[in-house]
Parts: C-alpha cells; sequence; structure tokens
C-alpha cells in the first residue's frame, strides 16, 4: 500500500474512533475504550496509537463539536440570508446536541481535564452566536437588549438536566429562550389600519 494510501487509512480510522466515542458519549456517561474501538471496527492498537488514554480521545471529541459549532453559524447565515431567525433557531438546536455531548465529557473527565478544554471553548461559541445575534438584531427580528454572554448564561443551565430528562426537556427549553430573543411588538403600537371593503377598489377607480 503506497505512503498517501496509509495515511488515508489513519485519517479514516481517527474520524472512526472519534464519532464512536461521541455516539457512545451519547447514551452513557461511562466511556469505555475497548467498547470503543469495537464500534469503529479497528483494533486497540490502532486507537492507542491515535489517543494514548481516555482523556486525549474525549478531549478531541469535545473539540470536534466545538470547532462544528462555531462553523455553522456563518454556513446557516449563508443559507437563510434572509431569515436569521431561522438560522439561530438551527444553531440552537445544534447547541443541544453539543450541551449533550459536553455533560458527558464533564462526567467522564476529573475537573482538571476538562476545565481548560472549557476555558478555551467559551471565547469561539460566543463570537459565533453574537454573529447570529447580529444579523437577526439588524434585520429588526431579535431583541437588541440582548447580547451572546446573556444568552450563554440562559443555555448553561441546559448542563443541571439529568440524562433521562434531556430530550423530553432540553429542547423545549431552548424554544423558550429563542422566542425570548423574538423582537415582539410592543403592548402601545398602533394596530395596522384594514381598509373598509370597497374602499380599495374606490381608491383605484379615483386614481384613473
Amino acid at each position: 500500500m503506497s505512503a498517501p494510501a496509509r495515511r488515508q487509512d489513519a485519517v479514516e480510522n481517527r474520524n472512526r474512533i472519534v464519532e464512536a466515542a461521541r455516539a457512545a458519549l451519547a447514551e452513557s456517561d461511562r466511556v469505555h475504550l475497548n467498547e470503543i474501538a469495537k464500534r469503529a471496527g479497528v483494533g486497540q492498537g490502532t486507537l492507542y496509537r491515535n489517543f494514548p488514554n481516555r482523556e486525549a480521545l474525549l478531549a478531541e471529541v469535545y473539540r470536534r463539536d466545538v470547532d462544528e459549532l462555531v462553523t455553522a453559524a456563518s454556513a446557516l447565515l449563508a443559507e437563510h440570508e434572509h431569515e436569521p431567525v431561522e438560522a439561530l433557531r438551527l444553531w440552537l438546536d445544534r447547541v443541544v446536541d453539543y450541551a449533550e455531548i459536553k455533560r458527558g465529557v464533564l462526567a467522564a473527565l476529573e475537573p482538571a481535564a476538562w476545565q481548560d478544554l472549557v476555558a478555551h471553548s467559551h471565547s469561539p461559541i460566543e463570537g459565533a452566536l453574537g454573529e447570529l445575534l447580529d444579523a437577526g438584531q439588524a434585520a429588526g427580528s431579535l431583541r437588541t437588549d440582548v447580547d451572546a454572554h446573556g444568552v450563554l448564561v440562559l443555555v448553561a443551565c441546559l448542563g443541571r438536566l439529568d440524562r433521562n430528562e434531556w430530550e423530553s426537556t432540553a429542547r423545549p427549553l431552548m424554544n423558550v429562550v429563542l422566542d425570548g430573543l423574538r423582537l415582539q411588538p410592543r403592548p402601545d403600537a398602533p394596530a395596522p389600519v384594514t381598509p373598509p371593503s370597497g374602499a380599495t377598489e374606490f381608491s383605484r377607480k379615483n386614481r384613473r
């Protein structure tokens, strides 16, 4: 086998290992490397060549989730150029998936191992959310009295949810956050005037 083919195989093996670990985290806080190797279809030697210990593997899972979440903000805005609220909705839905994996990583690692990871991820995620909020505020569809930091404080409460109530509670709560971010009409704003029946036809005749 040529060197480029071997390198490609190595990349694919590494990706499969990371995806297998992510799937395991979504199911349980207990992550065993031998189970992940079986899921990924690789031998334990291949797994340990890529990740010498569980901490290194879970750190890679977490970093990839952060990178994908940050990249998704710009991609969703480009896809929903004229509907920034929809882009934000789809991004917050991804945040629920990210938060589940983050919770699993934090539960599986010692505090000293994950605190540095979380510290370095906060700024990129806040920047991505800020980009989405700026777009919605510029379009007049999101409130201007909130910022990315404040929204992330609310989202951080997801970490308190028990695994058993995750699916039934996390996404509905995120919908509440989104509803709170939408720009609501002022209660004292005048209602739109509806022309009486026949008025439009009368006006059209007078313009002839």
